[in-house]
């Protein structure tokens, strides 16, 4: 399992939110390329962005950074917030970025959204941002009526290369993630899932491998990192063993 340290922009510095409550921002890092660099340096194999301000608007407000980025980095790059059209998606590819994630568009026009994954094949993410199991749009402001595991159903036999599982009630509160949420997507999807939300220590990590076994491959994780509850390194390590490596712990977690 994988995980991808995340990069929230917002007025072009690096922050969360908690709950994704614009009016709860804590501020990270003012300089969103060093911070990164510093996840690279440090072993990450992936990197997410997510522009918060283009996500609550619609209009793009980060791109001199994602360019920045996309450029210093070594290691693939996705991103999303705020791709709502085949333009913008084709736009952000062009600067670099291995995958564009597409959330409100996904619900107000799947077969968009299915044409761009045929057009182009492994970059494109399906974000399924939900609360109370239904869909969220428009940066987590609006809510749909549509279910979180009918919207990742709907994608079946598509071309998109994956769907990133958030539950906004975790998000940012680093209380665990939510499991049967994540279970619930990766049982009616035919792609790879990521998991993104409430993660906030190394058996909250542990606890998501055994939801390999139903396709959830890789990990989104910011607050945690931030705040130095969970080191990336120990992270890479323990997620590559499935068990914590501390000679004093002596449970096996994948038993």
């Amino acid at each position: 399992m994988e995980i991808i340290p995340a990069i929230d922009l917002l007025d072009g510095k690096c922050v969360r939110l908690n709950q994704g409550n614009y009016n709860k921002v804590t501020q990270f890092n003012d300089d969103p390329l060093r911070q990164a660099l510093i996840w690279e340096e440090k072993g990450a194999s992936r990197l997410h962005l997510v522009d918060l301000d283009a996500a609550k608007t619609g209009r793009p407000a980060n791109d001199s950074i994602i360019k920045q980025i996309t450029s210093a980095l070594k290691i693939p790059i996705q991103l999303g917030g705020g791709v709502r059209t085949k333009e913008r998606a084709e736009e952000l590819i062009n600067y670099g970025l291995d995958r564009v994630i597409i959330g409100t568009l996904a619900i107000e026009n799947i077969d968009l959204v299915k044409d761009l994954a045929n057009k182009h094949p492994a970059k494109i993410v399906v974000g399924i941002d939900a609360k109370n199991g239904k869909v969220a749009t428009h940066g987590w402001i609006d809510q749909s009526s549509t279910s979180a595991t009918e919207l990742a159903e709907s994608f079946k036999n598509s071309e998109i290369s994956g769907i990133i599982s958030t539950d906004i009630s975790t998000d940012g509160t680093l209380n665990g993630p939510n499991l049967e949420a994540l279970k619930e997507i990766a049982l009616v999807s035919d792609v790879p899932v990521i998991a993104s939300g409430g993660v906030g220590s190394i058996t909250d990590l542990i606890s998501l491998i055994p939801l390999e076994a139903y396709g959830v491959n890789s990990v989104i994780v910011g607050r945690a990192l931030y705040d130095g509850a969970i080191d990336i390194k120990e992270a890479i390590k323990v997620l590559k063993n499935g068990y914590l490596q501390d000679p004093m712990d002596n449970i096996n977690y994948i038993a």
